[in-house]
């Protein structure tokens, strides 16, 4: 089943077309890398595929269900506030720049959503809470604030924060990029085993061999477009379009 399907979606800021008609689907337990150079739309795509950015035109449905549309008159409509409101609850997001709650502690920076949003019992939610954080290897940060965590810590933290929402569907917006490259490993570990539990994910990276090794496809985009996709190591190792090996060709030098 798709969890996931994006139809022909456009987005511009003022003059500049930032998506130009991006089309793809997620099914269930699948993992999508999505690479290529900066300013390409990536960002742009997991922002309005997790409802953060209203789309100009095209359709996006989550679980056979539409979410939003381009009706007869070329406007976008979304579902009502309400029922928007439930699906952003069973999808996850994973910023760049961790975005956790600098006054909460870990263990509030997790259980905080699903107690206020999906109004989950309080006592079921601090046990699950404890299982994620166990899974992160964090356990005895418990009680520590932010700014007492690495970088590492504090991306695992958000994970973890996603992951107690019971999410249907899990995204990263370059997870390693503000972090050292002694930290990124951890990370990845984290995603690798995500995946092998056949979460569904949909991954904007710039690690070129961390996509290979645990996504099911990669996406290339450029330019708002999507030029190639396809399976990891035929896209890596022998790309069909001049763009895509010119972009891989500059990250191997």
């Amino acid at each position: 089943m798709d969890v996931l399907r994006i139809d022909n979606i456009r987005k511009s800021f003022d003059a500049l077309e930032v998506l130009q008609g991006i089309s793809f689907s997620v099914t269930t337990g699948e993992v999508v890398a999505i690479i290529g150079p900066s300013g390409s739309g990536k960002s742009t795509l997991l922002r309005c595929a997790t409802l953060l950015e209203r789309m100009d035109s095209g359709e996006l449905s989550f679980l056979n269900e539409k979410i939003a549309w381009t009706n007869d008159q070329g406007i976008v409509e979304y579902m009502s506030s309400n029922e928007l409101k439930k699906v952003r609850s069973k999808i996850g997001l994973v910023f760049q720049n961790f975005n956790l709650f600098p006054h909460y502690s870990v263990l509030k920076n997790i259980t905080d959503p699903p107690i206020t949003v999906q109004k989950k019992n309080k006592q079921a939610t601090l046990e699950d809470a404890y299982i994620l954080l166990d899974k992160m290897g964090l356990r005895d940060k418990a009680n520590a604030y932010p700014y007492q965590l690495s970088g590492g810590q504090q991306q695992r933290v958000s994970i973890a924060r996603a992951l107690a929402l019971n999410p249907q569907i899990l995204f990263f917006d370059e997870p390693t990029s503000a972090l050292d490259p002694e930290l990124t490993g951890e990370i990845l570990k984290v995603i690798r085993d995500l995946a092998a539990e056949h979460m569904t994910m949909v991954i904007v990276t710039h690690e070129i061999e961390f996509a290979r090794n645990v996504a099911d496809r990669i996406i290339f985009m450029d330019e708002g477009l999507i030029v190639e996709e396809g399976r990891p190591d035929t896209l890596v190792n022998n790309p069909q379009n001049e763009r895509t090996k010119a972009f891989l060709n500059r990250l191997q030098r």
